[in-house]
């Protein structure tokens, strides 16, 4: 959840407390974290954040303690195998080449910017390691990355599974919005204060607006007919994934109506997801919620280029292919040349 990584660096900066930035720069092969990936080490040997735990992490730690008291910045080149993390059980065989950056408190601007990003940011760490904004595409850089502004979520109804989904989405980086024509449910009682919450009547509530960046639907309302209302106003618009919540009988059920009331193309109907959710036999509001967030996150990385690759993969590196706007607080990370080994 890269935002919430730059909303931690951005409180420590502000409160004037050092600490070493750890990422990983550029992987080859299999590993247990992609590039991008970031670790703020503390003085006090405190870890937030993580490059992917064992002896991996304990190693860049503890030439991040090192980095720390010198003030020196630092890189690492590990391959990840038998002789290396075999009493961890990391032998994943591939290569993974990182920075370790000492001075990254000083950056406390740059880190608030990234947290509240509204537009794309790109920034990255030149070959002298220093930490700047990626203003043109002149210059040597070791790293490079583009931050965005979350994805939105949007949910239509505010029952048990919106209230479910919702803290957890916020959690993982979508902003989230519910739209409920019921007072009684759509409130910040049952939902966290960051969730928006559009209340009234449903023929003035699918007039909303559509969001500037990719957006997620998921349409969980009290039954089958408002389900059906929702959906015939939001299969016509460009949502990056469409879910609906239910059974195999009513996606048949609806996609019949749909077409023969010629509310929607097959095409358009083609992309609804219903039953909406990954296949984890979930029971209970709290399972359904993970089952349909994994999917979104699935769908999210393939949108932003950040699907990880197989285990036998030669390419070394993760390209910057994220839509213009996309987002969910995430980053798409390109290394411009590959660090100096250790």
């Amino acid at each position: 959840m890269t935002r919430r990584i730059y909303e931690e660096m951005a409180r420590l900066s502000a409160a004037g407390q050092p600490f070493a930035l750890g990422l990983i720069a550029r992987v080859k092969g299999s590993s247990p974290q992609r590039t991008g990936a970031k670790a703020l080490f503390l003085p006090d040997g405190g870890i937030v954040g993580t490059l992917g735990g064992g002896c991996l992490e304990a190693e860049v730690q503890a030439r991040a303690l090192r980095a720390l008291r010198s003030g020196k910045p630092d890189t690492f080149d590990l391959l990840l195998d038998h002789d290396f993390g075999w009493d961890d059980g990391l032998i994943c065989g591939g290569r993974v080449y990182g920075l370790i950056l000492p001075g990254a408190h000083q950056h406390g601007d740059l880190w608030t910017l990234l947290a509240r990003v509204t537009e794309p940011v790109r920034w990255g760490v030149r070959d002298d390691f220093t930490i700047a904004r990626v203003e043109d595409t002149g210059g040597a850089w070791l790293y490079q990355e583009t931050v965005h502004p979350p994805l939105a979520l949007w949910i239509a109804g505010s029952g048990h599974v919106a209230q479910a989904v919702a803290p957890l989405a916020l959690q993982l980086d979508f902003h989230v919005t519910v739209f409920d024509d019921r007072p009684g449910l759509a409130n910040h009682r049952l939902f966290p204060e960051a969730t928006c919450l559009r209340v009234g009547p449903w023929h003035e509530l699918l007039q909303e607006s559509f969001p500037r960046v990719p957006t997620f639907g998921l349409i969980v309302t009290r039954g089958h007919q408002h389900d059906a209302l929702v959906l015939s106003e939001w299969i016509h618009r460009p949502f990056a994934f469409l879910g609906m919540i239910g059974s195999r009988r009513k996606a048949r059920l609806i996609r019949e109506q749909f077409l023969r009331q010629k509310l929607a193309t097959p095409e358009q109907l083609d992309r609804l997801v219903c039953p909406v959710g990954l296949p984890i036999h979930a029971i209970g509001v709290n399972e359904i919620a993970v089952s349909v967030l994994a999917q979104f996150i699935q769908r999210r990385a393939e949108l932003l280029g950040l699907a990880r690759k197989s285990d036998s993969a030669e390419t070394a590196t993760e390209p910057d292919t994220s839509p213009a706007g996309a987002g969910g607080g995430s980053a798409a990370a390109s290394p411009a040349s590959t660090p100096a080994q250790t």
